[in-house]
């Protein structure tokens, strides 16, 4: 008797099970890094305003879920929150508040939940705006953003950084600080790194960065798209051969894709950099 009623019990659990729904399967994330190029009105006509509508118009057909922007100053960060379906976190470089430019992370409200977010400088003194190291004209910043999937209910850290232009020094100790940043923030959830590096692949900050994080471009599974090269000076016959802006990923985080889009609008680049894009799934 207690054998068939263990019998009826195992069946009658194994029908729970069989009618519960699953869990949600995560859908790939869409996630760029995109250097704004800060408004200068010596832009002339690649200046901000003859360009914010190309850029707002790229971001929403490609279907961006998480933006790395840099560069941007307050007012093109708030041209970008005009796009509703987007909210960002992000400070200035300058004050810690709004002045100079940004790291901003934008991401997708409907499908993203804010968990936490912070901003740290790059320097010996990442916790007030200070200059790092070497680096003689700016005080460099990262952005930070931890954050839940709503539909499969995954969560990750998302960090946007701009390395600096002129210091050597600044750059190596910056990818040092990133990588312990990386480890003290993302309260061991998979990585997920957009920048602006001011580095190519053969140097040491990019080699210690490859050295614990994937490569977006390195790492995809399928083929990657576009050219090489990330900075085009808003020349359309740039030779774009040299990359300095990078999507870094962690264990846990697979690339199913990888692109340097290089859209123009009547023969002109939204930007002097082209966005990198990852179509990113995590594990």
């Amino acid at each position: 008797m207690k054998a068939v009623v263990r019998s009826l019990a195992a069946g009658l659990l194994a029908l729970v099970v069989s009618a519960a729904p699953a869990a949600p399967d995560a859908a790939p994330i869409e996630a760029a890094t995109y250097n704004l190029r800060l408004n200068l009105a010596s832009d002339g006509v690649n200046a901000w305003p003859q360009r914010r509508e190309a850029v707002k118009a790229l971001v929403r057909y490609h279907g961006f879920d998480l933006l790395g922007t840099q560069e941007g100053l307050i007012d093109q960060i708030r041209d970008l929150e005009q796009m509703g379906e987007y909210t960002r976190v992000g400070r200035g470089r300058d004050d810690g508040q709004d002045a100079g430019e940004h790291s901003a992370i934008f991401f997708r409200k409907a499908r993203f939940e804010l968990l936490a977010n912070g901003d740290f400088w790059l320097s010996p003194t990442p916790e007030v705006p200070s200059k790092g190291w070497d680096a003689r004209c700016c005080r460099r910043l990262a952005s930070w953003a931890r954050l839940r999937d709503k539909a499969s209910g995954r969560s990750l850290a998302v960090f946007s950084v701009h390395f600096d232009h002129e210091g050597e020094l600044a750059r190596r100790e910056s990818a040092q600080l990133m990588l312990r940043k990386m480890d003290e923030l993302s309260a061991g959830l998979p990585v997920v790194c957009l920048g602006d590096f001011n580095s190519t692949p053969d140097t040491p900050q990019i080699q210690a960065l490859s050295g614990r994080l994937h490569d977006a471009r390195a790492w995809s599974l399928s083929p990657p798209y576009g050219p090489v090269g990330t900075f085009n000076d808003f020349q359309l016959d740039a030779p774009m051969i040299e990359r300095i802006d990078y999507i870094f990923v962690s264990p846990g985080v697979r690339v199913l894709q990888y692109a340097v889009l290089s859209d123009s609008i009547d023969r002109r680049y939204p930007s002097d950099h082209h966005p990198v894009v990852a179509r990113l799934l995590l594990d």
